[in-house]
This record gives structure tokens, sequence and C-alpha cells, in this order.
């Protein structure tokens, strides 16, 4: 190894980056989870300068001029604007090194299982050109199911499913690898808009994507519960147009997310169906681990328990999760090397 390269080694922090559809988390070899921010970036159309990245970039979506636009350059846990997704990538890099743009860091990054070899190819040259000089992907269920701490080297079945912003991974795993997985691009994200298009057709109200996601997370449910919920929530009159307010129901909002919660239980029941009869033995040993961000409904591990009649197992931190077994790569670079993706 040259001098220069053992220099760069040494100035880098290696990083281990969710580059999710709704946040971004980087979690630093030695330190831990650094940054935790929202996928956004604000544009000033009239100049394309980038006016904020982030939680600054969130607090600006539905409330700009119409020059200034806020771009979520991940769509479907995919990169769907390279330029803005690379931007982002360097402005959360040069926060961890302190703004300096003489370190070159390795990066693992993960990614939604299945996805195309031209996608993963978008992924590793967004981090190339953000100031990479190696990098490494894994996918989602693989670094989740290492999050959660599942014995994945052994020769036994352990299944995971992770509910992130924009898709749903369902995969069994042995021995270091995936057996079988399904992606599907209904997750968080398809939750909020559910949530949206609802209110809009029954109540002629129309609310934006932040008030989307908080109805979700205060009354959504995936089956009913102890204590129903409502909230008030705010909107414009699509009949006057003029500002509104309304009370929900939990019970509204189960029945505008229905159809979504059925299709990621219909993903469920596919994988469990192509998967070898040894494995099937394990899992349902073991049970299901269900993290991502969208595992958080309230209820939606009693409804797929009682679907799928399998044991699921909650973990304690399902937001960070994936970032954490990303994270624990860094540290065996043998482990990394065997579970990580692509050329």
């Amino acid at each position: 190894m040259s001098l220069l390269a053992r220099l760069f080694g040494f100035l880098s922090q290696d990083l281990a980056i969710d580059l999710g559809t709704a946040n971004t988390l980087v979690y630093v070899r030695g330190k831990g989870i650094v940054i935790n921010e929202p996928s956004i970036v604000a544009i000033d159309q009239k100049t394309n300068e980038i006016l904020a990245i982030g939680h600054e970039a969130k607090k600006m979506l539905g409330r700009t001029p119409g020059y200034i636009v806020a771009v979520r350059p991940m769509r479907n846990g995919v990169i769907d604007n390279p330029d803005v997704a690379q931007q982002m990538l360097s402005y959360f890099i040069n926060q961890v090194h302190q703004r300096s743009t003489f370190v070159r860091p390795r990066m693992v990054i993960c990614i939604p299982s299945r996805i195309s070899q031209v996608e993963q190819r978008a992924v590793k040259d967004s981090a190339r050109l953000a100031g990479a000089r190696e990098v490494y992907l894994i996918e989602e269920p693989l670094a989740a199911a290492i999050g959660a701490g599942l014995p994945i080297m052994e020769p036994s079945g352990n299944m995971v499913i992770d509910i992130g912003g924009g898709t749903t991974d369902v995969a069994i795993i042995s021995l270091g690898g995936i057996v079988y997985s399904e992606s599907i691009k209904v997750a968080g994200d398809r939750m909020d808009e559910d949530i949206i298009q609802y209110i809009k057709k029954k109540h002629n109200l129309l609310i934006g994507d932040a008030m989307g996601e908080r109805i979700k997370m205060e009354v959504g449910s995936a089956c009913p519960q102890k204590e129903p919920r409502s909230m008030v929530i705010k909107g414009r009159d699509l009949v006057h147009g003029l500002p509104k307010t309304l009370k929900i129901s939990e019970e509204e909002i189960r029945e505008a997310l229905s159809d979504t919660i059925s299709r990621i239980i219909m993903t469920i029941q596919r994988t469990l169906e192509n998967t070898p009869p040894e494995l099937s033995a394990d899992i349902i040993d073991r049970g299901i681990v269900l993290t991502g961000g969208g595992s958080m409904l309230r209820g939606l591990d009693t409804r797929i328990r009682d679907e799928i009649q399998l044991p699921i197992i909650t973990v304690d931190n399902p937001l960070t999760t994936v970032v954490m077994g990303t994270g624990k790569t860094l540290e065996e670079l043998d482990v990394l090397k065997k579970v990580s993706i692509g050329d």
C-alpha cells in the first residue's frame, strides 16, 4: 500500500449509509450514528442553487414560492435524481468530516433487494462523485438482519421484513446470503399517499404530505386497538377553497391503509411460499423479524401474525436497524466482503 493510500485511510472515517427514500442515516465507524435527516433537498430553480438539505429542507415542503422546489432525490428506494443525490451525499459526508475535501472515506451503502445493476451503478457513481474512495453495497434485508443480531452466517433460515419509506423488502437469509427475496415499491410513503387521497375523496379536503405523515403516526393502525384514537386535521376545502378543520377517526385511516397493508402481507406470503422446506422449519421455530420505519404502524405486527400464523419479532429501534447492521460490517471487513453485492 502506498504512503498516500495509507494517509487517506488514516484521515478518513469509514461510513455506513442508509440512503433511504424518507431519511438518510450515516454511521461513522467507532462513533455510531451521527446523521439522521430527511432525504430532501430544497433548490432555487432560478439559480439552480441548493438552499437547504435535510431537516431545513423538509420545513420548506409545501411552503415555498414557485421558484423554490423541495426535491426527494430517492424514489422507491433507488436514486431518482443522480445530481441531487450526489450533492446531498457530499453535504452529509462534509458534515462528518468537518467540510474537509481531502478526506476520502470507505462507504458501505444499503440498497433494496432485487434492484437492477443500472440502479446499483447509480448509487456507486453518486457515492464516488461525493468523495468515496471505495464503495460497497449491501442489501437492506441483510443489513437489517445483522442489525437485529440474527445469526446470518449459520446454515439456518432467518426471515426479515423491512418496511421503509419507499420499499418493503422481505427476505430469507442463510449462510450470509439471501436465499429468496421479494421487494415491492409499497411502504411508508405509500401509506401517507393513501391517507391524503382518502381524505380528499371522502371529505373534499386537501392536505399536504407532512399532514398525511402525521395522521399515519398519530391515528394510523393496521387492526382495531383497545383505545381508538382520533385527531383534528387542517387543510383546504376543495368545494369552497377555504381553510378547514376536520376530525377524523382511527377507523377511517385504517380503511384508507387497508389495500397497502394487504399488498405487504401478500408479499410476505409469496416469500414464504418460495422458501425451501428446510428453512421454513427454522422460521417456524425462530419467527420473523419486523423492522423499518413503516413497521411502526400500530398493530401491524399483530395483523401480520394473525394472517400468516407465525411469530413476529419487533426490534427495539426499527428506524436504525438497517444502518446499525451496515455499520457493523465496517468493523469486520471479511463479513463485508462476503455480504456485499456488485463488482
